[in-house]
Parts: C-alpha cells; sequence; structure tokens
C-alpha cells in the first residue's frame, strides 16, 4: 500500500498559547532542542496549510542526491521503495552501499577531502561525535525549524527516546533513526522442547544450566554459541555483552577513569569463560555469519545476536522451530546488546542537496514508512509501528525487541569517543587473549586498561567524550 503523502495541518495556533503551554510545567523549556524544534515548526506549518512532500519537494526536482547504505536487509528495503520518493518529489536518490567495515573510513575520506561524494550520510551509535565534533554534520533543528521543510506528521515522539539520544551531542540531534538493532536470544523450539526445558531462559545462569543440557559433544551439538571474532565483533558483542549486566562498565568520563578491570567487570569475564565448555572450540573465531549458521543447522540451540538477523533466521531452515526472547538479564540489572544506525545530513555539500538529502531522510524515517520497511525486511526505532499488534503477530522479533529498547538498553553500550576505532582494537586484543585463557581473567582486564588509560590520556579523547544516557529524559 503506497503511504500517503499529504499531511493535514494543524490548527493555527493563537500567539499566546506557547507562552501559556511553558507556564504550565515549563514542559516546553525541558525538551531537547530538535523536539521543540519539530513543535515550533508544525505550528507555523499549520497557519501556512496543509503540507505536501510533493510541493515542499518542487524546488528541488531534478536534483540528485547521494546516499551512504550498508550491504543489509534494511538497506534493501530501503532502496526497493525509494522509487515512491522519486516518483513523489522529481528527486532522483543514488545509492552507495559498503561493508560496515569500511564506512566510517569511506566516510571520513570523503569530509577530509572535502569530496562532496555524499549527501547524506550513515552514522553508527558510536560515530556522532565523529561527524558533529567535526562540524561534517548539519543539526536537525535547522530542517525543523523551517515551516517549508518540516513535515507536521514527523511525531518525534513516536521514536524511541533512547534512539533520539543515541544521536544527539551537545544537546543538539544529528541524526534520525534507521536500520535499529537490540541483541535479542534467538533459539530452536525443539532442541529445548526435547532437553526439558519449557521455555527460554531469562536470566544468564539459567542459560548456563540449560546449555549444560542441551550440550552433547559428541554428536557436535552445543547449547550456546557467542560471536566472538577478533575485531569489533568481540568488542561489542563478545566483550561488552558480560560487562554491562554484571554491573561493569567501559569508562567513567565524569572522572576520566577507564573502568574495564573493575569487580563487575571480572565477575563478567568469569562467567563468560564458564560458557566456554557449551560452545563450540573454535568460537573466539567466529563471526555472526558463522554463529547464525550454527543455529540455522542445528548445531547450537541458542545464540544471542542482533535484530537485524531477523530476516536471515526466519526464512532458514529452522522454519516454526525459531524461537525469539529478549536477551538473558544479568546478576546486576538487564543490559542487552544496543547498536544501529541513523541519517545525517553532511554539512560540506549545497544548501539545496542538504534540503533534498532531508526530505528524504524524514520521508524514510516517517511513520508512514515505518510498515512497508518492516515488511521488506528493514528494522525501525518507531513506537507506533514496532507495538502494533498485527505487526507483531507477524513479525515476532518486534516484541522482544520493543521490550529490549524500554528496558534493558544503555546507550553508552560502546562509547562514543572520537578515538573510538584504536579503543576498539584495544578492548577487542586483550577481550580475546582473556577469553582465548592466554592471559588470566584479572591481569587482562588490568592490562586492558592500562593501554586504554594511556591511549585515552595521550590522544586528548576525552575531551569529546559523549553520554547520550542523559539525552534520555529529555525525549520523553
Amino acid at each position: 500500500m503506497k503511504p500517503e503523502f499529504t499531511r493535514a495541518a494543524p490548527h493555527a495556533t493563537p500567539p499566546d498559547a506557547t507562552t501559556r503551554a511553558t507556564s504550565q510545567g515549563g514542559r516546553a523549556i525541558t525538551r531537547m532542542l530538535g523536539a521543540a524544534a519539530f513543535v515550533a515548526a508544525a505550528a507555523v506549518g499549520g497557519q501556512a496549510g496543509a503540507w505536501s512532500l510533493k510541493e515542499a519537494a518542487a524546488p528541488y526536482k531534478g536534483t540528485t542526491i547521494s546516499i551512504v547504505g550498508l550491504e543489509r536487509p534494511s538497506y534493501e528495503a530501503a532502496k526497493k521503495l525509494t522509487p515512491e520518493f522519486e516518483k513523489e518529489t522529481g528527486i532522483k536518490v543514488k545509492w552507495t552501499s559498503f561493508p560496515y567495515e569500511n564506512t566510517l573510513k569511506e566516510e571520513t575520506l570523503n569530509f577530509v577531502a572535502n569530496s562532496e561524494q555524499f549527501d547524506v550520510i550513515l552514522s553508527d551509535v558510536v560515530w556522532p561525535v565523529n561527524f558533529a565534533g567535526a562540524k561534517w554534520t548539519v543539526p536537525l533543528d535547522r530542517f525543523m525549524k523551517d515551516p517549508k521543510l518540516a513535515d507536521p506528521a514527523l511525531d518525534m515522539k513516536d521514536f524511541f527516546p533512547v534512539w533520539l539520544a543515541s544521536f544527539t551531542v551537545d544537546g543538539k540531534l544529528y541524526g534520525l533513526p534507521f536500520d535499529s538493532y537490540a541483541g535479542l536470544l534467538y533459539y530452536n523450539k525443539s532442541m529445548l522442547k526435547a532437553a526439558g526445558i519449557d521455555k527460554p531462559p531469562a536470566t544468564w545462569d539459567a542459560l548456563r544450566e540449560d546449555a549444560k543440557k542441551l550440550t552433547d559433544k559428541d554428536k557436535g551439538v552445543y547449547g550456546y554459541a557467542l560471536q566472538s571474532a577478533r575485531g569489533e565483533t568481540q568488542t561489542a558483542d563478545a566483550f561488552a555483552r558480560f560487562l554491562w549486566p554484571w554491573g561493569g562498565s567501559f569508562l567513567n568520563i565524569a572522572d576520566k577513569k577507564v573502568t574495564v578491570n573493575d569487580a563487575g567487570a571480572v565477575k563478567g569475564m568469569e562467567f563468560r569463560q564458564s560458557l566456554l565448555p557449551y560452545m563450540p572450540s573454535g568460537i573466539v573465531a567466529d563471526d555472526h555469519s558463522q554463529v547464525v549458521e550454527l543455529l540455522n543447522q542445528k548445531k547450537a540451540a541458542m545464540i544471542t545476536e542482533w535484530s537485524a538477523f531477523y530476516p536471515t533466521l526466519s526464512t532458514g531452515p529452522l522454519g516454526d522451530d525459531l524461537g525469539i526472547a529478549p536477551e538473558p538479564v544479568g546478576p546486576d540489572r538487564g543490559a542487552s546488546a544496543f547498536g544501529g544506525f541513523a541519517y545525517m545530513i553532511s554539512s560540506q555539500v549545497s544548501q539545496k542537496k542538504q534540503d533534498a538529502g532531508w526530505l528524504f531522510v524524514q520521508w524514510l524515517t516517517s511513520k508512514e514508512m515505518a510498515k512497508p520497511l518492516i515488511e521488506n525486511g528493514a528494522v525501525v526505532a518507531r513506537m507506533s509501528a514496532d507495538k502494533d499488534p498485527a505487526l507483531q503477530a507477524k513479525y515476532p522479533n518486534l516484541k522482544p525487541m520493543v521490550e529490549t529498547w524500554e528496558k534493558a538498553t544503555i546507550p553508552d553500550w560502546r562509547p562514543q569517543l572520537q578515538c573510538y576505532p584504536r579503543f576498539s582494537d584495544i578492548v577487542s586484543n586483550w577481550g580475546s587473549e582473556i577469553e582465548l585463557g592466554q592471559v588470566k581473567i584479572k591481569e587482562g582486564l588490568d592490562k586492558m586498561a592500562g593501554e586504554l588509560t594511556s591511549y585515552m590520556n595521550s590522544s586528548n579523547c576525552w575531551a569529546n567524550a559523549n553520554t547520550p544516557q542523559k539525552f534520555i529524559e529529555m525525549y520523553k
């Protein structure tokens, strides 16, 4: 079904309405700048009459904009639906897709060279400080304050607050969420039932007990598999997944202190090592695709993986045996893996390109596009779609994904640092050594902390560290 692009304008707002609203509790003052800008834009738009994408795009007809994408299902869905935008607006969209591992490098080269190759760039949750700190991207309030560009139906409150907070730097919103992930527990229903397990484990302790029952090494079957390949997978999956739930953390930014070797981190790594007997022996070399395949081939009964892999698993050989649940809760807290992306507008291209790019991003991340995107394999951060009972019944990944974002998400899952790539390398190297048993846990964590501290101090990496957690309340 083609989305409706013409928006019914809100009623005109009396001149003193904002003043009255502000005096009634001061709510307008406490909201995030981007959200406030949207409200203002919506009110102005209401005075001007109905807003439509076609009319808003008329000055940019014939413009070509370049969009960065990834080789993942959400972007394939976006590409499939893009002709609807092109037909409605007359704006041409050129997609350039990269493997995830190359994206930051390619976008950084684009900005450093001022090549204007990309008009709309993609930001991982750990990259906002790279782009915003260098002033390579435009704060979105510029577009949201413009009644000619701001769609009154954008509805910022329909985004999950954690996602808007994750792309906020110095109180300004720089990106709208797209391709939004939560860590989930995927499992084989039949294998659990055959082992006398009547429900998926809700805690990590329960997962370990279940994994023990499900492991049969003689048959090459394992209770659990954890993607642990050296690199970002080790950092963001294998290490972080056993850091936060035990009360650990990467950094205390306020005190400029590395905390990866505190008591919670030690307990978490000790628990990770206790799972190794129930995982394949080569797990430290396995990445996402290998772990997903282990579940598909019934060689692993349970995995904790990103929601982005639901399309792959749901169309795989498990069929109705595929079960999905939130990630287990740790002894200190629920803290599931958190990752995903947002679209930002390049500051280096012409204003015409910026405006056309904004219209595309606003359209792609709109409430109206959420359902078609989900139905084509994408994951989105829109409450209205993700909580829709009909969609949840059709797509069983949605309900646990919502529960995760609302109850068990830490937006600082990976630190937002301009020097993050090297930071991640250090975590990955020592995290792998610990998992391989080549260094004792406390010794390895102490060495990791020492190397991270030296690097953070010598590179002045503390200066631009961002803490998105503090912005969540601004979006509620």
